[in-house]
């Protein structure tokens, strides 16, 4: 989990490689109506992501049922939409993946072909609330490497040894 350009992607495609489980990207779920609002500058709403989330929960579902574990990216940004994507399984658990604003600006800014601007990372940064003590999960660096990060996803789960 985290804002746009944190590296959820990046991450969450390496950890599911070395889990060998499926791996989940959030933001092909989002509908072409949202893709619009996010790609012309407007923040999604709660309401606007409402139906995101329940594609989401399907798809964990559909996917755990198949293959029993997966690595999702999405930004899950608030307790209420983590809340609901444990609806479709209660034992997720988040890799909150943190980094100071300049740093996710340039991020970015150097990225091709990706929906998200720039200019809503304010809005993300602001919507953001962190993991609560109660939450399965850690909060990462992004300062850190991508190789880096997934090691410590690995070793927080058990899946790696020391």
């Amino acid at each position: 989990m985290g804002v746009s350009g944190s590296g959820k992607s990046s991450v969450g495609q390496q950890l599911a490689q070395a889990l060998q489980c499926p791996f989940i990207e959030g933001d092909a779920f989002h509908s072409p109506a949202n893709i619009a609002r996010m790609s012309s500058g407007i923040a999604l709403s709660d309401a606007d992501r409402a139906d995101w989330l329940e594609a989401l929960g399907d798809e964990i579902r559909r996917v755990r049922q198949q293959h029993g574990g997966y690595v999702l990216s999405c930004s899950a940004l608030k307790r209420a939409y983590r809340d609901r994507l444990r609806q479709a399984d209660p034992a997720l658990r988040f890799a909150h993946l943190h980094g100071e604003a300049a740093l996710l600006a340039q991020r970015m800014a150097g990225r091709n072909a990706h929906f998200m601007p720039p200019s809503l990372l304010a809005s993300q940064l602001a919507a953001l609330q962190p993991l609560e003590a109660d939450e399965a999960g850690l909060v990462l660096d992004i300062r850190h490497s991508t190789e880096q990060l997934v090691q410590a996803i690995l070793m927080q789960s058990g899946a790696a040894s020391p």
